[in-house]
């Protein structure tokens, strides 16, 4: 590899019109990858192809550098930066904690944050023409490039996320292409692997490309929010991304109202009941959501959507259960939104028992004081409905203990006749 690099004369120190053909040399120069996983190895080499790559992206920076970035050079570019960047990422490392382990870094650093930021250079460019350029930037290197969100380095991660928000975009005739591949990613993350590094840089690309969609919606752009990004709420590591996904879908609501049925509807189902600490954050998003339903939406969504927020009102972990009551601290919610006086005859009845048994004394005094509140807020808003409700509940759970004492006196009756049989033998 050493033999493959030479000392070239500074691009500064040479005449203007022999300026392009030692600017070539220097990129077919850079082309060259060193393998890092011996240190020592090749020094010389990857001393110069840094130094190299640093008067390059020095000179990019400056107005006569800018003008280098001709049609002619596209090719050695593109060579350049495929070359160095596009390559296999390690497989995952099998016992991999995201949120316990340090991410392994990527030895070629030194070189490969240069050749990003070279790269960031050109595509920002406005010498740089599109309709020419897009041939060299086709979709097989956008596909490479969103193949290389996997990499374990943040640092990597990050500088993939500005690229390839910068070539969608520069580059309109691939936009439907990056879109499409990364839902592919997204599919495979869901239903195969579980294992991604870079779903969340994925997710803020796409949050700033779901802001720029035009009203109505395409039905491709309804069908990714249902294929792609409601299930990405399943995967146990759903809280690495939960931020960026939460945004995501909150901008397909504010954009399209309907889409808040799918969305209510995939949330319930994807419900983490499992994890008390996954439930907060869903709850999280879920207020956000609740503040742009509409009561056209809510008739649809209605029947799961209290049922859902009953049992995690009854939830035995405290965190969930003071989480949900916190939603009726929501102004617009109580005002105007699902838990209005409009909705009372709906929902008290399904929210009532835990709330009064919360109410009655809870060993956490937020939870309790949040459900008198709760329980006072709605006896005001209809006291009749409210008597009619209490009457009810407590009806059955009278029934409920009954039949619960009932139960226990058959199972006492059936031990008394094993014991009798057993007398017996």
């Amino acid at each position: 590899m050493a033999n493959a690099v030479r000392e070239l004369p500074l691009l500064k120190d040479v005449n203007p019109q022999k300026r392009e053909a030692l600017f070539q040399q220097k990129l077919q120069l850079c082309s060259v990858v060193f393998h890092f996983d011996d240190p020592a190895s090749d020094q010389r080499g990857k001393d110069l192809k840094r130094q190299t790559l640093m008067e390059l992206l020095d000179f990019v920076n400056t107005q006569a550098g800018e003008k280098m970035f001709t049609e002619a050079m596209y090719p050695d570019i593109m060579g350049m930066v495929t070359a160095s960047v596009c390559r296999a990422l390690p497989p995952h490392t099998a016992d991999f904690d995201p949120d316990e382990d340090e991410p392994r870094l990527e030895p070629s650093w030194p070189h490969l944050q240069l050749v990003y930021e070279f790269f960031l250079r050109f595509v920002v460019s406005t010498e740089v023409n599109a309709k020419v350029a897009k041939k060299h930037i086709d979709q097989r290197f956008c596909y490479q490039l969103i193949e290389l969100f996997d990499s374990e380095d943040p640092r990597e991660r990050d500088y993939l996320k500005t690229i390839l928000h910068r070539i969608y975009g520069k580059f309109m005739n691939h936009r439907s292409f990056i879109r499409k591949t990364i839902g592919n990613v997204f599919y495979r993350f869901v239903y195969e692997t579980e294992r991604h590094n870079g779903v969340g840089e994925l997710l803020e690309i796409l949050g700033s490309i779901i802001n720029g969609f035009a009203i109505p919606l395409k039905k491709e752009h309804l069908s990714f929010l249902q294929r792609a990004l409601i299930p990405l709420h399943k995967p146990k590591n759903v809280h690495v991304y939960h931020q960026q996904l939460s945004y995501c879908i909150v901008q397909y609501v504010e954009k399209d109202p309907d889409t808040v049925v799918p969305v209510l509807r995939g949330l319930i189902r994807f419900w983490p009941w499992s994890c008390s600490a996954k439930q907060v954050l869903f709850l999280n998003e879920l207020e956000d959501i609740l503040e742009l339903l509409m009561d056209e939406q809510l008739q649809q969504v209605q029947g799961p959507l209290f049922a859902l927020l009953a049992q995690c009102l009854g939830s035995q972990h405290f965190q969930v259960a003071e989480r949900t009551l916190f939603l009726w601290n929501n102004d617009h919610l109580v005002s105007k939104g699902c838990f209005s006086r409009a909705h009372t005859t709906t929902i008290l009845p399904v929210i009532y028992g835990p709330l009064y048994r919360h109410s009655l004394g809870h060993w956490n005094t937020t939870v309790e004081g949040l459900a008198q509140n709760v329980l006072k807020m709605y006896m005001e808003f209809d006291l009749h409905l409210f008597d009619r409700v209490l009457s009810e509940h407590i009806k059955a759970e009278e029934e409920r203990k009954a039949k619960a004492a009932d139960a226990e006196k058959r199972w006492t009756v059936l031990e008394e006749q094993a014991a009798t049989a057993r007398s017996k033998r």
